[in-house]
């Protein structure tokens, strides 16, 4: 898409802000920077969220709560608090959990870190299906396929999907060959609004 489709396609969903449901996989769009040579930034990332949907209870922002290896911890560190801060700052309702230490001698440090939130978005998007006629999912992970047809299926919800072009599984590429996603959207084409770099270039 070029910038002026863009600037028509947000248009067109102006009127459809209040029923539409936003779901942002953090830790999926910060792979996107393996494939895009830039990373986006969660300030940058809100305000395009708020061009899709104008209810903060309906902008859902999902990352892990780090708390460390030590299970007795309860200090969060100091990144992720200040992830999480930056999230809510940005108009983003968040959706957390603690993030699992687990041995792995081929690790660096010896643990490695896991935090699936996966089951969390594909509940909140059923259990919010009265509130929303649209979601908006930003993450290229296929896991949410199956909940994002059910939807479509059986509640008629229409999808759009954000991903970086080689990061997109194919169970949601299926999904939109077989109607069930409307839209497919590329990171690499919202550059110029997404890229935490912009506000060192002054753009």
């Amino acid at each position: 898409m070029t910038q002026r489709e863009i600037r028509e396609f947000l248009a067109e969903r102006e009127s459809q802000k209040d029923r539409t449901i936003v779901i942002v996989d953090f830790s999926n769009v910060e792979k996107w920077k393996d494939s895009l040579g830039w990373s986006v930034g969660i300030r940058e990332l809100g305000n395009l969220v708020k061009c899709f949907s104008g209810t903060k209870a309906l902008r859902r922002f999902y990352y892990g709560s780090d708390y460390g290896r030590f299970e007795s911890s309860t200090t969060l560190r100091a990144w992720s608090r200040s992830m999480l801060e930056k999230a809510k700052m940005n108009g983003f309702s968040i959706v957390t959990k603690r993030v699992k230490y687990m041995h792995s001698e081929s690790a660096q440090g010896g643990f490695e870190t896991k935090c699936d939130l996966d089951v969390e978005m594909a509940v909140d998007l059923i259990w919010e299906r009265d509130n929303y006629d649209t979601m908006v999912v930003f993450s290229g992970d296929g896991d949410l396929s199956y909940a994002i047809k059910y939807l479509a299926s059986e509640f008629d919800k229409k999808c759009i999907v954000f991903g970086a072009r080689d990061r997109i599984g194919r169970e949601l590429i299926d999904a939109k060959d077989e109607g069930h996603i409307q839209s497919l959207l590329y990171a690499e084409d919202f550059e110029y609004r997404l890229s935490m770099a912009r506000r060192n270039r002054g753009r």
